[in-house]
């Protein structure tokens, strides 16, 4: 039988450009602190991503408000964007902050922080990606969960390591601030693989 009142498809479009400019912010955060140079052009160009990425969130978030039958609740979607706008606002606050507190180079806890971030952007983006027919995306979603368990404990051994024999209160404090705004861009991508599983096990 036909549909009375037709589904809005294009949200799992809407959901592959969030995803992509996720990735992509997530890359360029990667290459900042891998090179660490070019600090104010590296983090223009991550605000402009996450320009980007609110562009997609007020789409999804119009396209919700008019649409009469959603593919998927209406309640993940609009907690879904929530989430992956988090990640890049969380990462476009992590790039930032490394000028703001005037960091000289990245600690190796850092380095370790973002490339788990990084690892689980691409995680998160290839999950994304199959949201227009649900099929492959559980693996995905594991490694997530397993990649921020791994940032915990990163996370708290990079903390531990900063007041350990650290008599600068301040420098201790700046990368407290970056690591929590690393760990919560993980979090928040976390969240998001679990609205994905949520909405799996509602079909």
């Amino acid at each position: 039988m036909p549909r009375l009142i037709p589904r809005d498809e294009r949200f799992a479009e809407q959901f592959a450009r969030f995803a992509d400019h996720l990735l992509d912010a997530a890359t360029k955060l990667a290459a900042l602190v891998e090179q660490y140079d070019r600090l104010e052009e590296r983090i223009a160009e991550i605000a402009s991503v996450e320009h980007e990425a609110d562009v997609v969130d007020r789409a999804i978030t119009a396209r919700l408000e008019r649409t009469l039958v959603t593919p998927f609740d209406r309640e993940d979607i609009h907690a879904l964007s929530n989430r992956l706008d988090d990640v890049v606002d969380e990462i476009k606050a992590v790039a930032e902050a490394f000028i703001i507190n005037d960091i000289e180079r990245p600690t190796p806890q850092a380095v370790a922080l973002v490339r788990v971030l990084a690892a689980t952007a691409s995680q998160l983006h290839d999950a994304l990606l199959r949201l227009d027919s649900f099929k492959g995306m559980e693996p995905h979603l594991k490694v997530i969960h397993e990649l921020e368990h791994e940032a915990d404990g990163l996370s708290r051994a990079a903390i531990a390591a900063l007041f350990k024999g650290q008599t600068d209160a301040m420098f201790a404090l700046r990368w407290r601030e970056i690591y929590a705004g690393l760990e919560e861009a993980i979090d928040a991508m976390e969240d998001s693989g679990e609205v994905l599983e949520r909405i799996l096990t509602k079909r």
